[in-house]
């Protein structure tokens, strides 16, 4: 993979750079005047990763495409609906409070992270989990930098502890009953139409279907709950023992949950 650079850059994405290139095992290239077309070719390339002065984007193959960076995406609106004191599904679904703990297994684009961020306010934490090293760097860079206008949302976006682990490992090490939720987003096997902004993150994602063994952990590790999102007539809710939760019926995904508190 190439790491590089805007054309004119400052000292700090220059070290930026450098940093990621070395954490990522790819190779630092000065731009020199070429467009980032001209570094693939040249370099036989298929990866490219671009530090600019406040974003990070991937871009995988020909570069004329959407590139992957962070954004918030649909979980902006979400967050400036909680801010207003509107309910969202899955706040309420799980239980989640202010000063809450949170591990979310399947970070991504960090979009349900963000959300629950702002519900357990800076009382509470949130862990986010990406098991895909340049996901996780791209994605943690912008949570660090990203602003959206609104200070709520991007001290929230501040708060996420992201951490490049497995999770089902990651769970493991954790004492039992040490957080108030534990929640899995896999990535669905079919795409859904109306979610094309996560479309360039399928390049990178890790599609392998949640275990049983990662829900078990789960169980030991929460207080609260255990939360998964998934296609609405997925069958891994009844394979993996959660009780499917009521969602709009427009809506093509819906949430399962086991009630650790209640002793299911």
């Amino acid at each position: 993979m190439i790491v590089t650079t805007a054309s004119k850059p400052s000292e700090t994405s220059l070290a930026k750079a450098r940093a990621l290139a070395e954490e990522l095992s790819g190779r630092f290239l000065l731009r020199r005047g070429r467009t980032l077309s001209q570094l693939i070719d040249d370099n036989k390339e298929n990866r490219l990763l671009v530090v600019l002065e406040n974003e990070v984007r991937f871009y995988e193959g020909a570069t004329s495409g959407q590139p992957l960076y962070y954004h918030p995406s649909m979980a902006f609106v979400r967050v400036k609906r909680l801010l207003r004191g509107e309910p969202d599904p899955l706040i309420e679904l799980s239980g989640c409070a202010p000063g809450d703990s949170v591990v979310d297994c399947t970070a991504g684009m960090c979009a349900d992270s963000l959300v629950f961020s702002v519900a357990v306010g800076a009382e509470g934490t949130i862990t986010a989990l990406e098991s895909e090293p340049v996901l996780y760097a791209v994605i943690r860079e912008g949570l660090q930098s990203y602003k959206s206008g609104l200070p709520d949302a991007d001290d929230a976006m501040r708060r996420i502890t992201m951490r490049l682990a497995n999770h089902t490992e990651y769970l493991s090490q954790l004492p039992d009953k040490s957080v108030d939720i534990v929640y899995f987003d896999p990535m669905f096997q079919e795409a859904i139409e109306e979610s094309s902004a996560i479309g360039p993150l399928r390049a990178l994602a890790n599609y392998n279907p949640l275990s049983s063994e990662a829900v078990e952990q789960a169980k030991r590790v929460a207080r609260k709950c255990v939360m998964l999102k998934e296609q609405k007539d997925c069958a891994e809710f009844e394979r993996l023992g959660f009780t499917r939760c009521k969602t709009k019926k427009t809506s093509k995904i819906t949430y399962g949950v086991i009630r650790v508190d209640a002793g299911q």
